[in-house]
């Protein structure tokens, strides 16, 4: 079976609560999937199919651009580690010149493609980890949801810097993870978004907005 279609068969097309612009193939449970998916490729110990569901940085991020077109109008913006790619689809539907979705799971990749294509947009997509690498050039990096984990959350801020040095801005969507580094961003916006108990430990996130200062 190929990736796209265990997607199709294991989920429903359906928009998120915050973004109910944006159509993507969504998954009700996360546990059944994930472990599905751990059958499908013959592998344990996967990490979770964070490409089914609308977490809820990604949701207030989307939320944001949308509503602040300004932010991407006509401009090159990446979505990194775009999962769902609804970050990506939202820059696109405000007006973003192009938009880049990388993610390094070929799950992520494949439906970031397919929830493109529900939505009548095209994007250019990535099967990477751009964190091993100079920053591509970009005017706008957007980040949803990416500081869950110690490690990742040093070595995609010291990557984002780098960006930032080459003149890139930064917007990252975050419901206060743990390793979220408050102190060097600025607040733009604040979101309650209605997410999934099988995820989270609430089924509201009070979820920000974030500009990396300079």
């Amino acid at each position: 079976m190929s990736k796209a279609e265990f997607i199709r068969q294991n989920t429903n097309v359906m928009a998120p609560p915050l973004v109910p612009e944006v159509k993507l193939h969504l998954a009700h449970e996360a546990v059944p999937l994930w472990q599905k998916t751990e059958e499908e490729l013959g592998e344990m110990g996967l990490p979770p199919p964070f490409w089914a569901f609308a977490w809820a940085g990604g949701q207030a991020l989307s939320r944001y651009v949308l509503d602040h077109a300004g932010t991407v109008k006509d401009l090159k913006v990446l979505d990194l580690a775009t999962g769902s790619g609804l970050v990506a689809i939202a820059a696109l539907q405000a007006g973003a010149a192009t938009t880049t979705a990388a993610d390094i799971d070929e799950f992520a990749t494949t439906a970031a493609g397919m929830n493109a294509e529900l939505n009548r947009v095209s994007l250019d997509i990535r099967l990477e980890d751009l964190l091993h690498r100079q920053p591509p050039s970009a005017d706008i990096i957007l980040v949803g949801d990416l500081f869950y984990e110690k490690s990742l959350a040093a070595r995609c801020l010291a990557w984002l810097r780098q960006a930032q040095e080459q003149g890139t801005k930064i917007f990252i969507g975050d419901p206060g993870r743990s390793y979220l580094p408050r102190d060097q961003l600025e607040k733009l916006a604040e979101y309650n978004v209605p997410v999934t108990r099988d995820l989270e430990d609430a089924d509201i996130k009070k979820t920000a907005v974030w500009q990396l200062k300079a």
